[in-house]
């Protein structure tokens, strides 16, 4: 920022034109790149087999944790749903989780977790409250008639809970993972700029910040969305069309 600054007082005090029109570009390229700069800094990076190495150990550490909170989360619910004491000691557990902030638990998992695992840790942390919350509804919420027509024809408890129980439950389950899969990914790409792996694109970032190479910056955080939007339309539409076909 400073040395920017510096070299268009020195090109304005010696009356060099082209060396202030370029001190003056350089600098505006310093805190706000245009979309040129960008789009360039990103093909640059994409020419890069560490880019792609980046993106994918991001995507895998991301979704790891995504699919780990949503199974715990499941679970748990489920468990919650069928023992009250399962209930009494979860729930505040639960209420805990969902209340702390992702920063706290990015600096508390970095006293208890490899690096590496952090981001995967704190992805399943935020994906958990979530899809226990909806898992618990959905079982609350299951018809009562369909459960006394279970024990009507003497279903089995496995029986029922396949007939019944997971009709009943798939579309909250479906809703809680669709709203969950993007607070995995934002979690996990603040825990990867916190606790900077080796590999990953919160690293880059942060690292394109350490050293104001601003349109790195701009091209990282394109990554993130570009792939945000890509995890949205692959996965979110496979959840909404389970949420649908279920309550159809």
């Amino acid at each position: 920022m400073w040395v920017g600054r510096a070299a268009i007082r020195s090109a304005w005090a010696a009356g060099d034109s082209a060396a202030l029109l370029d001190a003056v570009l350089r600098g505006k390229e310093l805190f706000l790149p245009g979309p040129a700069a960008v789009l360039r800094s990103l093909g640059t990076l994409a020419g890069t087999a560490f880019f792609w190495q980046s993106a994918l150990l991001s995507l895998e550490r991301i979704f790891a944790g995504f699919l780990a909170g949503a199974v715990l989360g499941a679970v748990l619910a489920v468990f919650c749903a069928a023992f009250r004491w399962a209930d009494a000691l979860l729930s505040p557990a639960v209420a805990v989780i969902r209340a702390t902030p992702v920063a706290s638990f990015i600096i508390l998992l970095l006293l208890w977790v490899a690096t590496n695992r952090v981001p995967t840790v704190c992805s399943a942390l935020m994906v958990l409250p979530v899809v226990w919350g909806n898992v618990r509804k959905g079982v609350g919420e299951t018809d009562p008639l369909l459960l006394e027509a279970a024990r009507a024809y003497r279903f089995t408890a496995w029986k029922t809970v396949r007939l019944v129980y997971v009709p009943s439950v798939l579309p909250y389950f479906a809703s809680g993972c669709s709203t969950a899969l993007g607070l995995a990914w934002k979690a996990g790409i603040a825990a990867e700029v916190l606790c900077l792996p080796k590999t990953a694109i919160g690293t880059q970032i942060f690292n394109s910040k350490r050293y104001l190479e601003t349109p790195d910056l701009f091209a990282w955080t394109l990554v993130v969305l570009l792939l945000s939007f890509l995890l949205d339309r692959v996965f979110g539409a496979l959840f909404h069309r389970m949420e649908r076909g279920r309550r159809g």
